[in-house]
């Protein structure tokens, strides 16, 4: 395991990078907040500049204390630039409300989003990497990566996993209701929050599995009408569990 998963400090350090400026009362530096944000998502967007240019890329992420993992094709052209390590900006949100007010101005989201900044690089360590394309699959599935077929050495050669340790980060979270004043109360206008939830709906069997082979029971985190937030961090959990 990556040595900051012992006894990390409770709180971020706040800078001016990854301070929260706009409506600062709701930013959050504290690693228990961050660390649930980022563990209730698998989609993140990582952002960085390559030669001038401003690349921001959406891709599959994962947790092991203070380091943040995903991973690519090794034919990317700005995974082949991270051998040397690259300022990075990772950025994980969640749309939780439509915020309707009796004034334009007050339309808002609640939403809980998190901004982590560090260094990217390749992991070129064969245990790591390894370690990492296992945990890829039983991150958000529990104990399926034993039950599949190996990875073959073209496979892992064209998989990159990229790491960053966590050196600052921010929470930004919006929970609460309309916030217009007494002088909009009066409007014949419909306000109030429309909630968002992201779903599991029902399984889609592939139609070659094989018949009568039960889905198992390990997915039971993914039951339909369910929520992918509490699955997601249900299986945070069972992976820290299993160390």
């Amino acid at each position: 395991m990556p040595d900051d998963m012992h006894a990390p400090a409770p709180d971020y350090p706040v800078t001016p990078r990854n301070r929260v400026k706009r409506t600062p009362e709701r930013g959050v530096y504290d690693r228990e907040t961050v660390h649930a944000i980022l563990d209730a998502g698998m989609l993140c967007h990582v952002a960085w500049v390559l030669d001038g240019q401003p690349f921001c890329t959406p891709t599959f992420h994962w947790r092991e204390g203070d380091t943040l993992y995903w991973h690519g094709s090794s034919a990317s052209r700005m995974l082949r630039s991270l051998r040397a390590g690259l300022p990075a900006c990772v950025t994980v949100s969640h749309l939780d409300g439509l915020v309707l007010a009796r004034c334009g101005f007050n339309h808002s989201a609640n939403y809980r989003s998190v901004m982590c900044f560090g260094t990217a690089r390749i992991v070129e360590d064969p245990e790591e990497k390894a370690r990492a394309l296992t945990a890829v699959i039983d991150r958000f599935f529990p104990e399926r990566a034993a039950t599949l077929r190996a990875n073959t050495a073209q496979e892992v050669k064209a998989t990159t996993v990229i790491g960053m340790h966590i050196d600052e980060a921010s929470a930004k979270i919006r929970a609460k209701g309309v916030g217009d004043g007494p002088e909009e109360f009066g409007q014949r206008v419909w306000a109030g929050v429309l909630p968002v939830r992201t779903v599991i709906g029902a399984a889609e069997p592939c139609p070659n599995t094989q018949p009568a082979l039960p889905r198992p029971a390990s997915l039971d985190v993914y039951a339909e009408g369910g929520t992918l937030d509490a699955a997601l961090r249900a299986t945070q959990a069972l992976y820290e569990a299993a160390g």
